[in-house]
């Protein structure tokens, strides 16, 4: 059974990229280290040093394994040469207002792994997302939102 494609930008993939072979190259190596030098002071079945330097290197594992079966399902879409367009697509900027509020907000659409809310940057698989892709400015679009539903309306593609 194969994985779904995770769309990601080129600089997303380069990124992740990048954190796993941190993750190789620095952090594993680093915690070998540590798990050398615990031994080295003896007793394990008493040694705590050992057992958390054990405990890192699993939590180290497992997020490069993560790290690299994200990897491995990402579809990198170009979002240096996307095509001209009126509707909404992966990597625009879009510029809404929440209609209750008034509240204008500027979001960059990416991939989930991309994603950071304190960046701007939704992913085009949030609920806002999947609402705003395939629309055109002067939509108005409702979402879901844990307060209930929320409208919008689309005032620019960037």
């Amino acid at each position: 059974m194969s994985l779904p494609r995770r769309p990601i930008s080129a600089e997303g993939h380069r990124k992740l990229t990048e954190q796993i072979d941190h993750m190789i190259r620095t952090e594993r190596p680093s915690v070998i280290r540590e798990i050398e030098t615990a031994i080295g002071h003896g007793d394990l079945s008493e040694n705590a040093e050992y057992t958390y330097a054990k405990e890192k290197q699993a939590l180290i594992e497992t997020r490069i394994r993560d790290l690299q079966a994200r990897l491995a399902a990402c579809e990198i879409i170009d979002v240096a040469n996307r095509p001209e367009t009126d509707r909404i697509i992966f990597g625009c900027s879009v510029k809404i207002e929440d209609l209750e509020t008034g509240d204008q907000k500027v979001y960059k659409l990416l991939g989930q792994d991309e994603a950071d809310l304190s960046q701007g940057v939704i992913s085009v698989t949030s609920p806002l997302g999947r609402a705003l892709i395939g629309k055109e400015v002067s939509d108005v679009i409702e979402v879901k939102a844990p307060n209930g539903i929320r409208e919008y309306e689309i005032l620019q593609i960037c």
